[in-house]
């Protein structure tokens, strides 16, 4: 910690899955073969159709400043998209683009959380909601679950975890890092928990909702009596492999979108021009021209698991979307592997990465200290040989 910098930012933890990604490049400058497994981001190109927009798009000048809560048309075409895949009905007024899912959810814990206010986190949950939250003065709370539950928070759990001073719950589904995808049932039974606490807003985080192997995705803020308290996150990077252009958006009730478009306005303003016009393409197209992806995913989810059940000490359940397992392997706490103990599951990911040269990332960073996370959004050539020198670096 360095006395000139704000407390603010001493406190804050960096990133697990940026750290191990920064890491394994570290390796591989010093000539090592390291397979990364640890960042969420697919390997297929994207799309062409949204290359030719961004390319027609730099033709026809789009250069200049952006409108902060983004283009009008970008704007419908999101409603037409929530409406088509998740049932919603937004205005303009309700909508508001951002430099990515993750501004979208720092600008909501900006403009909603006062010092003091709880924030639920179902755990396991995505590295950056606790900092987010804590950065915007929120005391982020942690709902345990486990594997047996497939990682999903019961009811009863939540309305253990509420107190006068929640403010705000904040999910995944299809969750970063478990896979786990919360059915229309278990959904509304968590909405009924919540009904009697109006003063809870939920943020979901859908940013995997084409991920999914289960069937129809399902929106909280689709029940009637959750609209008016739910803000729908969404984007582009996962769904349409756009990781590096940077958009994401928001469904909200219009106060908490004017009170985004405030924030982001003296932050970064609007985002980029041609990855706007490039959006419009991307959700203007049914959800089918990416099934392809969706697809290899799903095979890539049965040759992981396949080979990870293989492994000794490694405890599996079957995500049911994005492209994540995320493996209990306390097994091999207190042991010793090629003379280096494991104590925690940040001991056994910098095991992997120092002895398998496998890119991982531990589960304490996502709320769960007995997991680690491995991305298979890569080929299945590197998932083999991954798994193969994980296998005998535990062996």
């Amino acid at each position: 910690m360095n006395p000139k910098l704000s407390d603010r930012v001493n406190q804050m933890a960096t990133s697990a899955t940026l750290a191990m990604a920064a890491k394994a490049r570290e390796l591989r400058e010093q000539g090592k073969d390291i397979i990364g497994l640890s960042l969420g981001e697919p390997d297929f190109t994207v799309p062409n159709f949204v290359k030719d927009s961004a390319i027609q798009a730099i033709k026809d000048d789009y250069h200049s400043y952006t409108p902060v809560d983004g283009y009008g048309d970008l704007k419908q075409a999101i409603i037409t998209k929530f409406k088509r895949d998740n049932g919603l009905d937004y205005s303009p007024s309700q909508i508001v683009v951002s430099t990515g899912a993750k501004q979208s959810l720092a600008n909501l814990a900006q403009v909603l959380l006062n010092p003091g206010d709880e924030v639920l986190l179902p755990a396991p949950y995505w590295v950056s909601y606790s900092d987010i939250s804590k950065v915007a003065g929120g005391v982020p709370v942690e709902i345990p679950t486990s594997i047996e539950s497939d990682f999903k928070v019961t009811p009863e759990a939540l309305e253990a975890a509420i107190t006068p001073k929640t403010k705000m719950m904040i999910y995944s589904s299809p969750c970063n890092p478990s896979g786990s995808v919360y059915s229309k049932e278990e959904l509304r039974a968590l909405a009924n928990v919540l009904v009697k606490h109006p003063s809870i807003i939920v943020v979901s985080d859908e940013i995997y909702e084409h991920i999914n192997f289960t069937g129809p995705h399902v929106s909280m803020a689709a029940f009637e009596d959750m609209y008016d308290r739910t803000i729908t996150v969404n984007g582009v990077s996962k769904a349409f492999s756009m990781t590096g252009w940077r958009i994401g958006y928001i469904g909200a009730p219009e106060y908490i979108a004017r009170a985004c478009n405030k924030m982001q306005g003296q932050v970064t303003s609007g985002a980029n021009c041609i990855a706007q016009r490039a959006t419009i393409s991307a959700l203007e197209t049914s959800p089918s021209a990416i099934q392809y992806m969706i697809d290899a995913f799903k095979e890539r989810r049965k040759l992981i698991l396949g080979l990870l059940k293989e492994i000794p000490g490694f405890k599996t359940n079957e995500p049911e979307g994005a492209f994540y397992v995320f493996p209990d392997i306390s097994y091999y706490f207190g042991k010793t592997l090629k003379g280096k103990t494991i104590e925690n599951s940040s001991d056994f990911a910098l095991f992997l990465l120092e002895e398998a040269n496998v890119a991982t990332v531990t589960g304490q960073a996502f709320g769960d200290p007995n997991c680690i996370r491995i991305s298979y959004a890569a080929s299945e050539e590197d998932i083999k040989e991954a798994i193969s020198r994980i296998s005998q670096a535990v062996s």
